[in-house]
C-alpha cells in the first residue's frame, strides 16, 4: 500500500515539474534537481548547470507537454517514471512538437525527491 501512495506523490511530482518548466521557475527546479542530475535531449546531454541555463535563458521554452501515459516503478529509494507526452517546445527561436517517451529518474532523499535524470527519447510514432 505504501508504494502505491509514493507512486501517486511521484506522478504528481512530475506533472508539476512540467509547469514549472513551462513557467521556468528556476527557483524549484533549482530545489528539485538533484545536484549531480543529467539531462538527455536530441541535441546532447549535459548536467544540472547547463539545464538551468538553458531554462533559465529560453534556449529551451517548454512550452506545453500534452501526457498521454504515465507509469512508475519504485525501487527502494528510487523512482523510474515514463511519460509518454506531446511536446510543444520553443528551440533556438521556432515552435517544434515532437512525440517523446520521457524516462524521469528521482531518488527520495531526507528533503523530499531530488529529479536524478531527464531523458528524452523521440518516438517514431505520432502519440
Amino acid at each position: 500500500m505504501k508504494n502505491d501512495h509514493l507512486e501517486q506523490e511521484v506522478i504528481a511530482l512530475s506533472k508539476e515539474k512540467w509547469d514549472w518548466m513551462s513557467e521556468r521557475n528556476v527557483e524549484t527546479l533549482d530545489a528539485l534537481f538533484h545536484e549531480k542530475s543529467v539531462f538527455v535531449h536530441m541535441g546532447g546531454s549535459w548536467g544540472k548547470e547547463r539545464e538551468m541555463e538553458i531554462i533559465k535563458s529560453g534556449g529551451i521554452h517548454y512550452k506545453k507537454a500534452d501526457i498521454h501515459e504515465v507509469s512508475v516503478n519504485i525501487i527502494d529509494q528510487t523512482a523510474i517514471l515514463l511519460n509518454r507526452i506531446t511536446l510543444l517546445a520553443v528551440v533556438g527561436g521556432n515552435e517544434v512538437v515532437n512525440p517523446f517517451m520521457v524516462t524521469e529518474v528521482y531518488v527520495q532523499q531526507e528533503n523530499g525527491w531530488k529529479l536524478a535524470s531527464l531523458a528524452f527519447t523521440k518516438l517514431l510514432t505520432p502519440s
